[in-house]
């Protein structure tokens, strides 16, 4: 059997990192949803930096650039980090820079010390896990989180997709943080809007009038849509189970 953990957060991810296993990043809210938004409606790529100046660079040569700073999107940019500025016909077949405030670089991170880095979110949730489920490794759900501390969306996220694969048969967990993140799941899995009114990042993205992508991001299963790191690109992995 392999085995889940979970990571609350970067500054710990070294303490989890293995050679030969599967780190599956999250950020609810929203990096990663919009990543698997965008891909959903015909991305080519994204090429995950962690500073603005590098996204620039990456413009100056072409690329669509999206950029976030503090739930804000950075100026001059086509994209900030909501998945509804994704649902569009000009994003098709396009490559694009994106550098977000959490989420982009718990990616390079993850890149640093995994074999395979894969995107997660609600949104791709089932079919995540199924295919988690076909490839013999051990699992490390990276949570995001919020300028290096804990945040409860990820941890709600990580909660969800570890019960899945310890359902499954196929993993256990000995990991306090995997075993913390499902019960706090199991908690709060019949309404999470409610459950997650007091957490920290909702409440930073209603001031900013988001409650919108707040909804979106905590939708389930609506696409199969699965995003991995390849030579420093985040393209589709196309499977079907």
């Amino acid at each position: 059997m392999n085995q889940v953990e979970v990571c609350f957060s970067p500054p710990l991810f070294d303490e989890f990192a293995k050679t030969n296993s599967i780190v599956v990043v999250v950020d609810i809210f929203r990096a990663t949803s919009a990543i698997v938004t965008a891909f959903q409606h015909g991305a080519k790529s994204f090429i995950p930096v962690s500073t603005i100046k590098e996204a620039k660079e990456l413009k100056a040569q072409g690329f669509l650039a999206g950029g976030e700073r503090n739930g804000e999107v950075v100026k001059g940019f086509e994209f900030g980090n909501s998945p509804f500025s994704y649902m569009s016909e000009k994003i098709k077949d396009r490559e694009i820079a994106l550098t977000t405030t959490n989420g982009t670089r718990a990616i390079n991170i993850a890149a640093k010390g995994a074999d395979t880095v894969l995107i997660g979110a609600f949104l791709n949730l089932q079919a995540l896990a199924n295919h988690l489920q076909t490839q013999g490794k051990d699992v490390i759900i990276f949570c995001a989180g919020w300028k290096d501390r804990f945040n409860m969306e990820d941890s709600l996220f990580a909660g969800a997709l570890t019960n899945l694969l310890l359902n499954s048969g196929k993993f256990y967990s000995d990991c306090d943080s995997a075993n913390a993140s499902s019960l706090v799941y199991r908690t709060g899995r019949k309404n999470l809007m409610s459950f997650l009114k007091n957490c920290s990042h909702r409440k930073r993205l209603t001031h900013l009038n988001l409650e919108k992508d707040v909804e979106y991001c905590l939708q389930r299963d609506i696409t199969d849509v699965i995003p991995v790191l390849r030579d420093g690109k985040l393209v589709t992995l196309i499977c079907r189970h």
